[in-house]
């Protein structure tokens, strides 16, 4: 008896791989027009914290001895100035919980064994269409009655260093492999090494080692092992498992650690031996209908905290461009900018952990080696490792999506850089609110008019011609996306004016269509906290500003209110007019 055929289903994104990228990807979509991810009260209640580094360098006895402790964030405009440690499956939970109240879960075991792209102009042009074509086999089943035929817009391949979907593709990675063997343990420490608990750095002349504080009393230690060690085969240049422990990994850590003393309780947690790879795609996407994300477009040294971060903000800048698609609000050149922003960031990335990697694997500085690795040159390392680790050194260069023509009406908002936060206070009640807070992952662009001092007679016209222009036929708010233009945009004011001089009915009410949306750049009630915004943005308040938010959180353009016709060709060169606009998302994605 001949067996049915497979069945034949359609959904709008196919995401192929469950790691962290994938499950970001996913989180964003099914979440599109939500407050916000809602992830952050969770992950600070169950990852660990830690304000604190410490350095370590050999020390005169032969062992190691504390050259310095200093604050972990070496960024000024870090909103949380401390690191929050959460292990990989962690992460996941946070991802599987969120999606799983809409209904979309995992799909296991299941896995892809062929992929069809169209190559009809019509199909790959037209947003609507299904121009890709993946089979699914189900692991558990023994018979085709397991395989399913979907039909997708587009795919997402997240599958890891790896990536199926990649070498289906033929997509290529460039790059190389280093000599470094590092071996990565986390336990439960038995030990009198002050430092556990702070992110520590120590270089010892028999090798380099990372401690970072995990959940409870667990630490992971990156530890640098020795260059004749066999866990490596050298014909393959592959690591040998069979091998490596972990508590032959503690062997050499306890050597680096001297004079302090450390051994582990119980059984490691989790543990594993890797060589640094460094590679990026060339290519991020096919056609803009099938994309990669994470370890399946760029590997490198984990130890900066980006294997997980920048997989993440791989997705997180592209769920977004995904969903303006599908609702038909956006063109599909906007999915250009995913590879043009993401690709040159891992380069950027590849090219810091070399020399990242570089610094660990390099001798240290003492008397014994004058040319070694000096503590000012790691320090220098270390802040440009957090700008990478938190997203704040990333910066997108000039797009259609990124316009800095007007830069110098804010001139400390970076465009292209994620917005700057600040504290400022509500009009209608005088609590503090941070600036970030007013800005969630809810696919809309915030609109943000600083008005200036709106108790001047002249400031508050200016400002109402201003809410006149914006909510006119022609205007960007009225002109783009379909039905009620907040669905896109949502607008909010900062008034350079004090507290006691407004209130917040004071404004046109396209500035306040909810009271909390009108901030003063003023301090609070207990004089703790707010004022000075202005400055710190560069924002004259004679003059005001217009500063757009993508959302994703970098800032897209800024402009003054005389040139408002610049935020609407702003909007023009990515998004389509209201005629042209479709019904919008069908099935979001399957995972």
């Amino acid at each position: 008896m001949t067996p049915p055929p497979p069945p034949h289903t359609f959904v709008d994104v196919l995401i192929i791989g469950a790691g962290p990228a994938g499950l970001m990807c996913a989180n964003a979509l099914v979440h599109a027009g939500v407050k916000s991810y809602g992830l952050a009260e969770r992950l600070q209640r169950e990852g660990a914290r830690f304000d604190r580094a410490a350095f370590y360098n050999p020390g005169p006895d032969g062992g190691i001895t504390r050259t310095e402790r200093t604050q972990v964030i070496f960024a000024p405009t870090a909103r949380y100035p401390y690191l929050v440690t959460r292990h990989q499956a962690g992460i996941e939970s946070l991802f599987h919980d969120s999606i799983a109240t809409k209904g979309l879960v995992v799909q296991r075991p299941v896995v892809p064994t062929s992929i069809e792209l169209s190559e009809a102009g019509s199909d790959l042009e037209n947003p609507n269409a299904y121009p890709v074509k993946v089979t699914l086999k189900r692991l558990d089943s023994t018979d085709n009655e397991g395989e399913e035929v979907v039909h997708a817009k587009f795919v997402l391949g997240s599958d890891g260093a790896h990536s199926w979907v990649r070498k289906a593709l033929d997509i290529v990675m460039d790059g190389d492999q280093t000599d470094s063997i590092w071996g990565v343990v986390d336990i439960v420490p038995d030990s009198d090494f002050p430092d556990l608990r702070n992110w520590s750095f120590i270089h010892s002349n028999k090798g380099t080692l990372m401690n970072i504080p995990r959940e409870g009393d667990m630490v992971r230690f990156y530890i640098q092992l020795p260059d004749d060690t066999d866990f490596v085969n050298r014909e393959t240049g592959r690591v040998d498992m069979a091998k490596a422990s972990p508590e032959r990994i503690m062997e050499t850590a306890a050597k680096i650690f001297q004079p302090f003393r450390v051994a582990q309780v119980g059984e490691a947690e989790w543990w594993t031996v890797y060589i640094i790879g460094q590679r990026v795609a060339r290519t991020y996407s096919v056609q803009d209908r099938v994309f990669i994300a994470g370890d399946a477009c760029h590997t490198h040294s984990p130890k900066a905290g980006q294997g997980m971060n920048a997989s993440m903000n791989d997705t997180h800048n592209l769920a977004w461009k995904l969903a303006y698609v599908l609702r038909g609000w956006a063109g599909m050149s906007l999915l250009k900018t995913y590879e043009s922003e993401r690709l040159k960031y891992a380069q950027e990335l590849i090219n810091f952990d070399k020399k990242w990697s570089k610094l660990f694997r390099d001798k240290p500085q003492s008397e014994a080696n004058a040319d070694g690795v000096s503590h000012e040159e790691f320090l220098g390392m270390l802040a440009t490792s957090n700008g990478f680790m938190s997203g704040i050194g990333i910066h997108y260069e000039p797009s259609v999506i990124v316009d800095p023509r007007h830069q110098s009406y804010a001139s400390k908002v970076v465009v292209g850089q994620r917005m700057i936060p600040y504290d400022f206070i509500g009009a209608a009640d005088a609590v503090p609110v941070n600036i970030h807070d007013m800005l969630p992952s809810d696919t809309r662009f915030k609109i943000l008019v600083f008005t200036g001092d709106i108790s001047e007679e002249g400031t508050m016209n200016r400002v109402r011609a201003l809410a006149e222009r914006m909510v006119a036929p022609t205007g960007f708010l009225k002109r783009f996306g379909k039905g009620a233009y907040e669905d896109m945009f949502d607008v909010l004011c900062i008034c350079a004016t004090k507290q006691d001089k407004m209130d917040f009915t004071d404004v046109p009410i396209l500035f306040r269509s909810h009271w909390s949306k009108v901030l003063l750049d003023d301090k609070d009630m207990m004089g703790r906290c707010g004022g000075g915004g202005y400055e710190a943005y560069g924002i004259n308040p004679a003059e005001g500003a217009i500063v757009v938010v993508r959302p994703d959180g970098f800032v897209g353009t800024v402009a003054p209110f005389e040139h408002l016709d610049d935020i609407t060709r702003y909007f023009a060169s990515f998004l389509l007019d209201r005629s042209s606009v479709s019904e919008g998302m069908r099935r979001l994605c399957r995972l």
